[in-house]
Order: structure tokens, then sequence, then C-alpha cells
């Protein structure tokens, strides 16, 4: 191993201390989908050291950049005067201005048509069938969906017919081994052809000169792009003719290219590795807390659980040096989060009272109000729902619990559906709350991004309005997303949600609590009956079986489980601040490593940072 392949090697753990951050509501986990970011930002530093001549040593020996510039020079001034290409508008100076920073010896800042020829694709009229086919004789067409960055391209979502080459691309296809690069929406997506292929008009293809190296060129090209003159677009940013035309790349003498592609493979070999010990790590965490918190949920009785807990206890020294220990991850926190959920209505959270009045008391006098106010008119009366079977219970309850239909303890709402639903013509800018589902965030009603009908609207709908302390449930797309309105005086839904009213008997906290627990998902996969997109209808809904306590246990599980989330809290704020702090850490590491204008230079910061490390 070389000195400098040692100074980026040593002390690699701190690299892979942190995930990047994902939020997430208090209920269901939604997965982790963090990167490592100590990786991410060390490959990017193996790519800024390359490309500043910082990665590999430079060799007196090699035939600087600037003579490669003349050979090229030559090769198209014969080929001009064969008649085989057309003489191009003389290449520009880079200016001294231009020049983001000072290169080794032997280097030369170049634009990208001074070493490259490059294409702009097309893309067919998408109204004529004759240019599309699925037939496997058609050409591979490439899109930026196609493009896998920094990787190849072997098969494309759409082909091309022979009467599209004809008439539209008017030449064979690129060639295998092509670079292809995206410059509009996706900025700097890059890949190389494994097949012959077209490509839209928001890719180049490119064919680099002799003057530098194929791979040289792809490694460090998407970040060169993204330093470009790029303008805003609908999404992402995106390159023009001129902007592309002045792309500046760090051109090294061909043979240092050639080492700086081998030295990058190496180390990126490496953060490779380095990226599976961090996965294989954490797919082992994540099998320990699962194992851990299902000994907690599969026990019958709250006597089995107390001792499972006890035995997982047992191994730490204290209760909360067992959190801080073993729940030091977004998804472990996640899973705490709804294992402690799922233990809540299971009766298994908190001790049941002897003296409580038992739940089946409580049903009765639910049902004894909704018989009043049938009789009274006011009201209409439900169809009864079949009663609850022994194999739809999901589990033992404890005594005094009973389980009940959803539509038994709370009324459903279907938003306006008829001629008077709110298109987005009738959205304005002030008036009543519409909501849909894209506004419930972590249980509650986002005001921020709030769309709004008019009141004469709001008075036309035959239904779908909502009051303070309804709960908003999410039918499509999402399913099971919920919020609970507050500080919302009035609203009404879009056709995705179901307004959930529950009876004032049952504690509002508790309800909701089922509903962004486990058990709940388990009863919407049962019933989900979509087909392109998840799907459930309010009757179905209404079927649902809710676990319910009595009144006074509601209260008791509503504390306890406000409790733990505020300690899941801490837990997620102490990950968050670790993970923040390491950013910086990583980024202060980066800037100085970067910043020296000599290897030398390079190599002493190293060896100050790296003294730290174990302390660190």
């Amino acid at each position: 191993m070389n000195a400098m392949q040692q100074l980026l090697t040593e002390h690699m753990a701190i690299w892979t201390a942190a995930d990047t951050e994902k939020k997430s509501g208090r209920g269901r986990a939604s997965g982790n989908a963090g990167s490592v970011y100590g990786i991410k930002k060390l490959r990017e530093l193996i790519l800024e050291l390359a490309v500043r001549g910082k990665l590999v040593p430079q060799d007196a020996n090699d035939e600087p950049a600037s003579e490669l510039l003349k050979h090229i020079q030559t090769e198209k001034a014969t080929l001009v005067a064969e008649g085989k290409i057309k003489n191009d508008k003389p290449l520009v100076p880079v200016g001294e201005d231009e020049k983001p920073f000072e290169l080794p010896h032997g280097w030369e800042w170049v634009h990208l048509p001074d070493v490259t020829e490059y294409k702009v694709g097309k893309t067919p009229s998408t109204k004529s069938s004759v240019y599309w086919t699925t037939d496997n004789t058609g050409y591979n067409w490439v899109s930026i969906a196609d493009l896998n960055h920094d990787d190849v391209v072997t098969e494309t979502a759409k082909k091309v017919t022979h009467q599209a080459l004809k008439e539209v691309f008017k030449t064979d296809p690129v060639p295998v081994g092509t670079i292809l690069m995206s410059f509009k929406l996706t900025l700097g997506k890059i890949s190389i052809l494994q097949v012959p292929a077209f490509h839209n008009e928001a890719i180049i293809s490119i064919y680099p000169s002799s003057a530098i190296d194929k791979h040289y060129l792809f490694k460090m090209l998407p970040a060169r792009a993204n330093e470009g003159n790029s303008k805003s677009a609908i999404k992402g940013n995106t390159l023009n003719s001129e902007s592309i035309a002045a792309l500046l790349l760090p051109l090294p003498p061909l043979a240092e290219q050639q080492r700086i592609v081998s030295k990058v493979d190496e180390l990126m070999a490496l953060c490779d590795q380095l990226e599976a010990q961090h996965s294989n790590a954490a797919e082992a965490h994540e099998k320990l807390v699962s194992h851990l918190l299902g000994t907690l949920t599969q026990p019958e009785s709250a006597d089995d659980f107390s001792a499972n807990w006890q035995r997982i206890a047992a191994h730490f020294d204290t209760l909360a040096a067992h959190f801080d220990t073993l729940f030091t991850t977004e998804a472990s926190i996640d899973a705490l989060k709804q294992t402690l959920l799922q233990l809540a209505v299971m009766g298994k959270l908190v001790p049941q009272d002897a003296n409580d009045e038992p739940a089946i008391e409580l049903l009765k006098r639910i049902q004894a109000e909704k018989a009043k106010l049938v009789a009274e008119g006011k009201i209409k009366k439900e169809k009864p729902l079949t009663a609850i079977g022994d194999d739809e219970k999901p589990f033992e309850l404890p005594n005094a619990w009973e389980f009940a239909r959803l539509s038994n303890v709370a009324t459903l709402e279907n938003g306006d559906r008829g001629k008077n639903y709110p298109n987005k013509d009738a959205l304005v800018q002030e008036g009543v709350p519409f909501v849909n589902a894209g506004h419930l965030e972590n249980g509650v009603v986002n005001k921020l991004e709030m769309t709004f009908i008019t009141e004469q609207r709001y008075g036309v709908l035959s239904g779908g309005k909502f009051i303070e302390e309804d709960i908003l449930f999410c039918l499509r797309g999402s399913l099971g997303k919920c919020a609970v309105v507050k500080d919302i005086p009035k609203g009404a839904i879009a056709s995705s949600l179901v307004i959930i009213r529950v009876n004032p008997n049952i504690t509002l906290n508790y309800f909701y609590n089922y509903l962004i627990s486990n058990l709940l998902m388990q009863s919407v996969k049962k019933y989900d009956n979509g087909t392109a997109q998840p799907n459930l209808s309010s009757t179905d809904l209404a079927k649902f079986v809710v676990p319910i306590p009595p009144v006074d246990e509601q209260h008791r599980i509503v504390a306890k489980v406000d409790a733990l989330m505020a300690l899941c809290d801490q837990l997620e704020a102490q990950h968050s601040n670790a993970a923040e702090a390491h950013e910086k850490l990583v980024s202060h590491l980066l800037g100085t490593l970067t910043q020296p204008e000599s290897a030398d230079d390079f190599s002493a910061n190293w060896q100050r940072i790296a003294a730290h490390f174990d302390t660190l």
C-alpha cells in the first residue's frame, strides 16, 4: 500500500458512523432508506482529490496535457483537409477567471468540445405508432430512466422501429461502449452503453478524443457537469448547448489519467466493502431488535410479557442503558415505537384494575345511546354487522376487555362524490379547508400547504364535512395514513379520505393509537381490494376489529404511551444530533483535505486529523 492510499484508508471507521436522515412519524415505521453518509462523502472526496491531482503522484516523464491538445489539433486539421469532418470554430482558450482551482504541473483546463465530440438525441413523435414497437427486432431507445448512474445500460423500456431510424434518426444506432449523459432535468446521470441504441434529446452521447481516457472522463464528468452553468428547469436542472460547450474539465497527462482510474477503482472497491460491512452490521442489528421486540408481543399474558422483558433488561445495567445501547438507529427506534403501540392495544402495557368498569358495559351504553338517537330521528339506523368470529380475533384479550367492530365505536363519513365535489377549478386562496391525503403529516393536518373552497361550495356539499377532533383516514394510495383534526373548526375532505368520528365514550387518543398500530395494518392488508393502487372501502373499514379496554384503562394506556413515546423522541433526538455532528465532522474533514495546494500539505492535514480519530 503506498503512502497516499494509506493516508486515505487508515481509520476508516469514522466514515461508517452515521446514516443519512429520514424523518418519520410517531407510528408505523416507513423503513430505513438512508445510505451511509460518511461513505457517500468519502466517494465524493476520492473523486475530488482525483480531479485535483492529489490522489496519485505525478511523473515528470509523462507527456504533458498541452502536448495532447496539440496532437488533437493536428488530427483535426488533417481530417478537415481530407474532407472527413467540417472545420469547427476555433477553440476558445480557458480564461484565468474560469479556472476553479490550480492544477498540478503538466495538467490543463479544457472545455468539453476540446477533447470530445458529442451528439444530442431525438424522440420520434409519440403520436405516430409506426415509430414505436414492442418487438425484439426494434432498436433500443434510451431515456433518462434507462440510465443506471455510474453503471451500464443493458436494456431499455422502449424500442423504435426501422422506419424511425430512416425518417427520424437518419443514422446508425449509437455503438456499444459509448458514454451517455443526461443534461436536462436530471443533470449528470451517466452510463455506458452495452447495447446499440438511440437516445432522447435530454441525453448526449459522448465520443472522447485520443487525448482523454474514456474511463477517466466517465468517472469525473458528472461532478464537473453539476459544477457547470446549469439553470433551473421544471424538475432538477438543465444545461443548454452553450453551457455544455463551456463545461470545464481538468486534463492530466494520459498516463496519469490511467493511474487515476486504477486508483479510483481500487478505493471505490474499498468503499463498497465498507458499505457492505455496515449493511451487514445494520441487518444483524435489525434482526436482533426484531427478535427481542417480537418476544414482547408474542406472549399470551402480562406475566409472560414481564418475564420476557426482565430477561432482555437483565443484559443491561439499567433500562435506560438498554434503550441507549439497543435502539441506536432510526429503524430500531421506529420498531420500538410500533412495539409499544402493539403492546398498548393488546393490554400488555399497563396493569389491569379489577375495579374498572368492564368494556362490555361501555359498549352497551354506546348502543343504548345510538338506539335513542335513532328513535328520535337524529341518526339513521345502521345495518347490523355480523358478530365477531373467533377466527377474526387476533389475540386473547385481558379480562374486562372486548372486541368491537370499528363502526360500533365510531361513525364513518365519506366525502361528497356527486356533482358538487370540488375539482381543481373550485379551489381558492382562502376559505374553508379542503383536505386531501397529502395534507396528513405525522398525525396532524398540515395547515401550511392547505387548499380551500368557498363557503358557498362547502354549503352545498352533501357529505365529507369534518370538525375538530375528527380523524381523517386515507382510503387510497397511502392506506391507513391518518391525522386528528386540531385547530381547524371545520373543513371538507377529498374523495380519497374518510372521516372517522369516535364515540365520546371512547378515549380519542387510545383510538388513534390503535389506528397507527400494526394491528390496524393487519386489517388493511386483509381488506385491501386495490389493483393499480392500494384501495379500501369505508364499508370494509367499518368491519375492522378494535380491542376495547375499560375507560379508565384507556386513560392509563394513553398516559403510558405518551411517556414512552417521549423517551423514543429523546432517543431519536440523540440519534439525529449524533448524525448531524458526524455530517459536520465529515464535511469539515473533506474541506480540510481538498483545500491544500500540495500533496505534502494534504499528507500533513490528514495526519493531524487521523491523530484525533481514536477520541472521535
